[in-house]
């Protein structure tokens, strides 16, 4: 197992981004590195976006709330001295945090709660793509605004959908920005008669595809929601501030699956296309490796052994189980080798200084602290 440069980043980072392809064991390291920074006196709070009940479950909780709730330190805090340290957690709820940001941004409570009640309203704040990836930079955002927490982990889908996360702020952008929203918004914005018989072809052509009601739910939202795009426009452009800072650390979590391999290497390379850099490295469930001998040096002493004179039978059956156990070795350092080969094209994708750690296979599952204290000693070295 290799460990550098955690503790630092624990130390100096303010948001923790852990991205990586499902049942890699992000869940787990998310809350690993929560509980190890409130260990070290910092008030940290682990966010969830994935609905699945992992992140729960390795707290040892038995929900989690769509707020932040202080974790009871006797959960996490074990033997350690937490020095004025705090644990808390959340699974964000997508269609609650939009609706606050709604509500925040409505020029009084008549508009929140025409754009609350419209139907199209509901269908997008719930189901639509890419909504969730976009609440769950909200609440980064908010949480960090508010200034209450030293350092958010934030524990995002599988990779693909990680990507969406970070893109959704620029989604927004151009949404708000696109021609048939302009289009919708522009009687209600300037009363232009131009302007209303574009929407009224417009409308026609979609009630014809979509049906009338859909169209019309689809024009009262947009309508609505009218003199509150510069609001979302300016909390759009914040996000991606947020994303962008030196403090915002991104922590790249996989396995040595070569499906996980290829989309940590996916995640790394679309890292670097958004002008952002992977800081961490956390490679779990690895072989270890035993020693400096490769498998083919191990495989020509056992083959060396075998070829000795025998003296007697017991002194060869020892020879032949020692020689067996050689090549077992061997072909365990094999599998080590090849899963570090595998991964060098991920690691040639990190930032420089990046932290990395490979965490071997654990003899349990992580479903409760004492499990997590097992990774944080593999990955934190202590």
């Amino acid at each position: 197992m290799t460990t550098t440069g955690f503790d630092e980043l624990l130390r100096d980072a303010r948001v923790v981004i852990c991205a990586g392809s499902g049942g890699v064991g992000k869940t787990t390291t998310a809350a690993v590195l929560a509980i190890a920074a409130a260990r070290r006196g910092r008030r940290s709070v682990v966010v969830t976006i994935d609905p699945a009940r992992r992140l729960a479950d390795a707290l040892g909780l038995d929900e989690l709330a769509p707020d932040p709730v202080v974790i009871d330190p006797a959960h996490w805090a074990g033997t350690h001295d937490r020095a004025g340290g705090e644990l808390s957690a959340m699974m964000l709820d997508p269609k609650q945090t939009f609706d606050a940001l709604v509500v925040r941004h409505a020029a009084d409570d008549a508009q929140a709660q025409r754009i609350l009640g419209n139907g199209f309203y509901g269908s997008i704040s719930s189901a639509l793509g890419g909504t969730q990836e976009y609440m769950a930079m909200e609440k980064l955002h908010e949480l960090h605004d508010a200034d209450r927490y030293d350092l958010i982990v934030v524990d995002t889908p599988p990779s693909r959908h990680a990507l969406d996360f970070l893109d959704a702020p620029e989604r927004l952008l151009r949404l708000l920005d696109n021609r048939v929203f302009r289009l919708i918004t522009a009687p209600a914005r300037t009363g232009l008669r131009a302007a209303g018989f574009a929407v009224q072809a417009l409308v026609r052509t979609a009630s014809r595809i979509i049906g009338t009601a859909v169209v019309d739910d689809i024009v009262a939202f947009f309508r609505a929601f009218e003199g509150m795009e510069e609001g979302f426009r300016t909390r759009a452009r914040r996000v991606q501030q947020l994303i962008a800072e030196p403090t915002t650390r991104f922590v790249l979590v996989t396995s040595p699956r070569r499906d996980a391999v290829e989309e940590a290497e996916h995640f790394a390379q679309a890292i670097g296309d958004h002008g952002y850099r992977v800081d961490g490295l956390i490679v779990n469930r690895v072989h270890p490796m035993f020693g400096h001998d490769r498998g083919g040096a191990l495989h020509a002493r056992a083959a060396a052994l075998r070829g000795l004179p025998a003296s007697d039978a017991s002194t060869e059956a020892a020879r032949r189980r020692s020689a067996d156990r050689l090549d077992a070795l061997a072909d365990f350092q094999e599998v080590a080798a090849r899963e570090r080969q595998q991964l060098e094209g991920v690691q040639l994708r990190l930032g420089p200084g990046a932290a990395v750690a490979f965490v071997p296979f654990l003899s349990r599952d992580v479903h409760d602290v004492d499990a997590l204290d097992e990774v944080a000693a593999l990955l934190l070295g202590r």
